[in-house]
């Protein structure tokens, strides 16, 4: 009897440090955390609004999570800063605003926690999303073409009208590509964070 007592009690107090350590601790640390604030008065990280959020739950409902991580990990556990996929390792004041995070699990594709600042060109991520082998040859990557409206070619480019690159029409972005690339632009983590120096 007094055998199963100890087993139980020793379960029990695996169970509740287990959670203290794992959950408890981290989100009491987590919700004590405030934006940094620069030397020039800027407050990092920002909250995403309008275009930006509506992007991030277009990342979401697409999938990209699924095979992009938004996560630079430190030089001793992998090549991410060496690739330049950021300027910093991140840390947890980044995801601040991230509800839920999408850290992501796979590495399909490349991080892009920093791809806003890799890749600021609004003409590259259209035509990334629109058929990611004219900018990535390889790539993986399924084409978001619902996404856009193809234009016969002509010499007058439509209003926010992409050429592509084989002359053979104008690709016209929709609200959600728009919003797409605004959440992608959004996503730089330059910014010098005390916990994580450049």
């Amino acid at each position: 009897m007094n055998r199963s007592l100890t087993i139980a009690l020793g379960i029990m107090l695996t169970v509740v440090l287990s959670m203290a350590g794992l959950v408890l601790i981290p989100n009491w640390q987590f919700r004590e955390m405030q934006q940094h604030k620069d030397d020039d008065g800027n407050l990092w990280p920002v909250q995403l609004e309008g275009a930006e959020a509506l992007g991030r739950a277009e990342y979401v409902s697409l999938g990209c999570v699924y095979c992009h991580t938004q996560q630079v990990r430190p030089p001793n556990y992998g090549a991410d800063l060496d690739r330049g996929w950021g300027f910093r390792r991140t840390v947890p004041r980044d995801y601040l605003f991230d509800k839920p995070h999408l850290l992501g699990t796979m590495r399909t594709g490349p991080d892009l926690a920093n791809i806003g600042a890799r890749q600021p060109s609004r003409d590259w991520h259209m035509l990334h999303l629109y058929d990611p082998v004219i900018t990535s040859p390889g790539s993986t990557m399924p084409p978001h073409r619902f996404l856009f409206e193809k234009v016969a070619p002509s010499d007058r480019a439509p209003e926010r009208a992409i050429r592509l690159p084989d002359d053979s029409g104008w690709i016209l972005p929709s609200a959600r590509a728009e919003s797409l690339f605004a959440y992608l632009r959004s996503l730089d983590k330059s910014y010098e964070l005390p916990e994580a120096p450049q």
